[in-house]
């Protein structure tokens, strides 16, 4: 058996541990304009939480508002401040009113500029003994000037919209699953998992793990395709401060009317059928969101 020299082994395995903070990829790709989401000073229940992310975050399109409120920190990092509860009631699955919460955060550009790269950085928890099922979506990013499609099995054409959220998949897999355009042999990638029924498309499915009853941090890179005719848009996942995941050969439109719009807070457990649903309540806990931003794409 080959054996590597001891110094290069540890040079490789301090390379592989090393991590980058969400300000050191921003700067890393020249992202300048930033925004931070606001957290309430005291809990507050769905009615008042539904309200807070309104005026506080600049939510439209709110669904499952009654799932919704702001907690205390349940976990040992616990923070000053309370964090955004989030209750899929059990039996629910695939449609976020009833079985989570989904709200567009939309961050308005400066006059007479467009977001066309953007990264998102927030902390997730849940519940200890949280029973995955076989998959639930997660927050992340979207754009275009169609709202309402490029989930739930409505398609991105390449000039409505696109989105790309994370997923926890049966035993805590993760994974981006993202709504995009699907160029001639993307499919044939070992790395996409394409659906044939018009709902997103899996990316690395498995190259990182969630973990119940502890405080995770992701950051999603999403640049768009530029010109909008070449599949060299980049999504990049990074996972408690370490890369897990990056692909550069996407499309994300073949028009110019597609933006970055900001944050798609989008959770519950699904796709469309029971057997993706809880056998009883479960939660899920979030805090400390941020988005960085610049109008330069790939």
């Amino acid at each position: 058996m080959f054996c590597l020299p001891f110094f290069l082994a540890n040079a490789i395995g301090f390379a592989a541990a090393q991590t980058s903070s969400a300000s050191a990829i921003a700067s890393q790709y020249s992202l300048s304009t930033s925004t931070k989401l606001p957290m309430p000073t005291k809990t507050m229940a769905s009615s008042s939480a539904t309200s807070f992310v309104k005026a506080s975050w600049a939510a439209t399109g709110v669904d499952g508002a009654p799932n919704m409120a702001f907690v205390p920190d349940p976990f040992p990092t616990a923070t000053a401040s309370p964090v955004l509860r989030v209750t899929y009631p059990s039996g629910s699955y695939s449609h976020p009113n009833t079985a989570g919460a989904q709200f567009y955060s939309h961050w308005e550009a400066p006059s007479g500029t467009k977001w066309h790269s953007m990264l998102l950085s927030y902390e997730v928890a849940f519940d200890s003994g949280f029973t995955w099922v076989k998959g639930g979506k997660l927050p992340g990013l979207r754009g275009g000037t169609d709202t309402a499609d490029c989930s739930g099995g409505h398609i991105a054409n390449g000039s409505n919209c696109f989105s790309s959220r994370l997923m926890w998949r049966t035993n805590g897999a993760g994974e981006v699953y993202a709504y995009f355009l699907l160029p001639e042999g993307l499919c044939n990638d070992p790395d996409f998992i394409c659906n044939a029924d018009n709902y997103g498309t899996s990316i690395d499915r498995g190259s990182f793990s969630w973990n119940s009853g502890e405080w995770s941090k992701v950051t999603l890179l999403v640049r768009l395709n530029n010109p909008v005719d070449n599949a060299n848009g980049q999504v990049t996942l990074y996972h408690d401060d370490v890369e897990a995941l990056h692909e550069s050969n996407l499309q994300y439109r073949n028009s110019s009317v597609v933006d970055i719009g900001g944050l798609f807070f989008s959770t519950f457990f699904g796709r469309s059928t029971s057997d993706w649903a809880p056998p009883s309540d479960m939660h899920a806990y979030f805090r400390n969101f941020e988005m960085w931003a610049a109008s330069v794409a790939v």
